[in-house]
């Protein structure tokens, strides 16, 4: 993730909705890919000073000051390109749900960003109503009210993904209690970022595997998908994952399934990318060696980032990752990065690389 600037110069984070030296409202142009200072313009509209271009804000970043994402004038849609893919949101009755969904809507967009700056088709459910991507943010179902009885079960939110559709509970937003879940289930990585892309990861395994009809190249590296999905998933949570799982997969859950396994190496590749370009943004030298820029000029015509040769890529995440546990080990924290990158998923890691480069138009 990269940094932008302010008109009065001051450094501005892709969170930020203000500037705060100067004062100025900011907004995210999805279309140019920064963050922009802002000048209100006639009725509701404001101009970016980056392109002088008039924008809307996003009605959630109006009404619930959620979003800092900015509309483009001409477009009728009231909601943000990242906004308008939200299916169910939280209910906002309750009101830790609002800074819940804040911290959900802020990894979203994260998310969002990386998948702009590798230009992979985003394509919602107005597009596509049967496969098109979408989002439901929900809670489980109450368990002490006075209508709770064994005769009606209650619902219990799996993340997960279903035919475009990407779930989230959004107990994953609280920290004590994702941080439990992560104990319970014995992982040493869990954040809802992290989730984001593994789930994207599967919406885009039926837009770039499935679909584009390359499941021969895909069961060559992650093998055959055909294995019952339900019964392995039930055999790694009786059993746990194979001993030997770390040499040929990037986790204990992608040995689950091939999906799994998809789903887990993708979502790896999106952290390389976004902390990379965070890396090189902010001028890292391990060893007296820079992180490479994403690209030969830094970005691509869009403003967003094109990723480098994958050995470019590989080599400085290994030497940035050694950097950054050795940090973390300095202030008696947990390794930033606590996984090992066997050949086998390294052979995986090219092959997500290879697939990305090969869909952009």
């Amino acid at each position: 993730m990269k940094t932008f600037r302010c008109a009065c110069g001051n450094v501005l984070h892709f969170e930020n909705s203000h500037c705060m030296v100067c004062g100025r409202t900011v907004g995210y142009l999805p279309d140019e890919g920064c963050i922009s200072a802002l000048e209100p313009a006639a009725g509701i509209q404001w101009t970016a000073l980056v392109n002088n271009s008039d924008y809307r804000k996003c009605k959630n970043y109006t009404d619930f000051d959620i979003c800092n994402w900015m509309v483009l004038a001409d477009d009728t849609h009231p909601y943000c390109l990242s906004c308008r893919l939200n299916h169910i949101i939280p209910n906002l009755g309750q009101e830790q749900n609002l800074t819940l969904w804040y911290r959900i809507e802020s990894a979203k967009r994260r998310l969002l960003y990386t998948l702009y700056a590798l230009h992979l088709p985003v394509i919602g459910r107005e597009v596509d109503p049967k496969k098109g991507l979408a989002f439901e943010f929900m809670a489980d179902d109450a368990n002490d009210n006075e209508f709770s009885n064994t005769l009606i079960p209650h619902r219990n939110v799996i993340t997960g993904h279903r035919a475009g559709i990407i779930t989230i509970n959004i107990k994953e937003a609280e920290d004590s209690v994702r941080e439990e879940m992560r104990e319970k289930m014995n992982e040493r990585y869990r954040t809802l970022l992290g989730h984001f892309r593994h789930e994207i990861g599967h919406y885009y395994w039926d837009r770039l595997i499935h679909d584009a009809k390359r499941l021969d190249d895909f069961r060559e590296v992650f093998g055959d998908e055909r294995v019952d999905y339900q019964q392995s998933l039930q055999c790694y949570y009786q059993e746990g994952p194979r001993v030997d799982w770390q040499k040929g997969f990037i986790s204990a859950y992608a040995s689950a399934h091939p999906w799994e396994d998809w789903g887990e190496s993708w979502a790896h590749y999106m952290h390389m990318v976004d902390t990379l370009e965070t890396a090189h943004d902010f001028g890292f030298s391990i060893q007296g060696r820079y992180v490479s820029a994403l690209s030969e000029d830094g970005q691509s015509m869009s403003g967003y980032p094109r990723p480098p040769t994958f050995d470019t890529l590989i080599n400085d995440w290994n030497r940035l990752t050694v950097a950054l546990n050795a940090m973390n080990r300095s202030m008696g924290l947990p390794d930033v990065y606590p996984f090992i990158i066997s050949q086998m998923s390294l052979a995986k890691l090219r092959f997500i690389h290879t697939t990305i480069a090969n869909s952009i138009p």
